[in-house]
């Protein structure tokens, strides 16, 4: 894909304005307006199911936000367990179930050469916290598909 800009450790993160901002905005203006119109008309059924409406779409939103990352992170888990049993010398491979989720997430990043030195680091020093393992990366490995 060489229309994508090449990513780094400081632009890796993906937002689709018109989800993540517009969207988001708009609906959370439209349960604050049901939350105001139930307040003022309680009593009607009519701002009750608006509410209840507007709290749905929230939600919806929310999951299915979720549901597609939580998707996105299991392919990833997969993608990248095999990756480094291809890529893994001997007395690290018995070791890839040592590493949590969001150490292969985050992992993903580093460069078929470096992946073996960055694994053992991550393991021998206990490092958990993606944005450190992130930032060890010397050789980024873009990932200009996640969503």
């Amino acid at each position: 894909m060489s229309d994508q800009k090449p990513q780094t450790f400081a632009s890796h993160a993906r937002y689709v304005p018109a989800y993540h901002f517009v969207l988001f905005f708009i609906l959370l203006l439209n349960l604050g307006y049901a939350g105001m119109h139930v307040w003022r008309h309680a009593r009607t059924p009519q701002a009750w199911v608006y509410a209840v409406l507007a709290v749905g779409l929230m939600m919806l939103y929310w999951y299915a936000r979720t549901f597609a990352t939580t998707v996105q992170n299991r392919v990833i888990r997969l993608e990248e367990t095999l990756r480094m049993e291809r890529l893994l010398p001997a007395d690290l491979k018995p070791r890839i179930g040592e590493l949590a989720l969001g150490q292969i997430i985050a992992l993903r990043f580093a460069s078929d050469a470096e992946l073996p030195d960055l694994v053992r680091k991550v393991l021998d020093e206990r490092i958990a916290d993606k944005k450190v393992i992130k930032a060890l990366v010397k050789d980024w490995r873009a990932d200009h598909l996640r969503a």
